[in-house]
């Protein structure tokens, strides 16, 4: 049969079944149908699996786990060293004079008293007495070198330092070295005092000169040089020379510090005394001379203590 010409060029119809839609509302149709055929149909199960959003992402805490300091007072070289007495090899346990002020200042050394009087590395202060405020050292040695006063005991090891130091100092051609003062028993140190008390005032001499207990000449420590030449000078003259100079650059090398410097008089409450050697032992002495210290109350960590409490 012959298809009429009008059926030959009639519109296609729609694929959705039903009479033919306006352009405009086939084209949304087709938006719709195109939505709905890009969005990924999940299970239910998976729906209801799926995160919530949150307002704020919360970050876990992290964890890190501290490690402990060694405690050199643990080791059983250091206990034995303790117990003998021993503050070389004390200090040597703690692997030496620097590691050792640095445990002390952290405070990781417990079985370390910076008020013992027995040991070298021993603070006494206007703040710190002595205790036993009567103490006296076990052993005493002479000095080995020239006296200007009776007082001329030390401890051994300290007797042994001042003799190598006289010794290098003369062979270094600045003089012979003396000493004006060695240990005082408290009850000298009574009589020292109050002898300057009556004859500058109480605020003078608490400048120049520690109280009964808290001087540093009766641990056996201490000790005051003086230059002798053709003759041993006094206490006053000895800044300036050429032994003070050169004690003032080589003590550290064989155990003492100069104790009272002028820049550690707010610290101290002395006046400076570039005579006035305290003995602390060789390694301590170079950890001190190489950190640059200028007391031993900084070396430690310690307060100031320049006035006494009372």
């Amino acid at each position: 049969m012959t298809v009429p010409p009008l059926a030959q060029h009639a519109a296609p119809r729609s694929p959705i079944s039903g009479p033919a839609l306006p352009v405009g509302l086939a084209v949304a149709a087709l938006g719709v149908l195109f939505s709905i055929a890009s969005t990924p149909v999940l299970p239910s199960s998976a729906a209801d699996a799926m995160p919530r959003p949150v307002a704020v992402a919360q970050v876990p805490a992290v964890r890190t786990a501290a490690i402990p300091a060694a405690d050199p007072c643990a080791e059983p070289g250091v206990q034995q060293a303790i117990a003998n007495g021993d503050d070389a090899a004390t200090i040597a346990g703690f692997g030496g004079g620097a590691a050792f002020r640095e445990a002390v200042v952290a405070g990781n050394a417990p079985c370390i008293s910076l008020t013992d009087p027995a040991r070298v590395w021993v603070v006494v202060n206007k703040g710190l007495p002595l205790t036993p405020a009567d103490y006296e050292p076990a052993l005493l040695d002479a000095v080995p070198v020239q006296m200007t006063t009776p007082s001329g005991l030390v401890r051994p090891d300290v007797a042994a330092a001042v003799g190598a130091m006289a010794d290098a100092a003369q062979a270094a051609g600045v003089g012979r070295l003396g000493a004006n003062n060695g240990y005082r028993s408290y009850g000298l140190q009574v009589s020292t005092y109050d002898s300057h008390v009556r004859a500058q005032g109480q605020a003078e001499a608490d400048a120049g000169s520690a109280r009964p207990g808290h001087s540093e000449h009766q641990t056996g420590l201490a000790l005051d040089v003086v230059a002798c030449d053709a003759g041993c000078g006094g206490l006053d003259g000895f800044g300036g020379t050429g032994q003070s100079d050169w004690v003032a650059a080589h003590a550290w090398e064989f155990g003492f510090i100069v104790r009272y410097e002028d820049v550690g008089t707010p610290v101290t409450g002395y006046a400076p005394e570039p005579w006035h050697l305290r003995y602390v032992g060789v390694d301590l002495a170079a950890a001190y001379h190489e950190g640059g210290y200028h007391t031993l109350e900084e070396f430690f960590g310690l307060p100031a203590a320049p006035d006494y409490a009372h």
